[in-house]
């Protein structure tokens, strides 16, 4: 029972865990902002196509 409370001890007392955290939080929101700016550019690129597709449409049929 010793052994695994000086374990416990030395966990909480060690500094790394928390900053691996901070780490691992950090870059999962990093990668969330990734995503987001992805979706959202590729939807305005596809509207963008959308726009320019009905305008050259135009004006070949005139």
């Amino acid at each position: 029972m010793g052994s695994k409370m000086k374990a416990i001890r030395r966990f909480l007392a060690d500094d790394e865990g928390p900053t691996t955290v901070e780490y691992a939080v950090m870059l999962a929101m990093i990668i969330g902002v990734c995503i987001v700016a992805a979706v959202f550019l590729a939807e305005k690129t596809g509207d963008s196509f959308d726009s320019s597709s009905g305008a050259i449409s135009g004006a070949i049929s005139n």
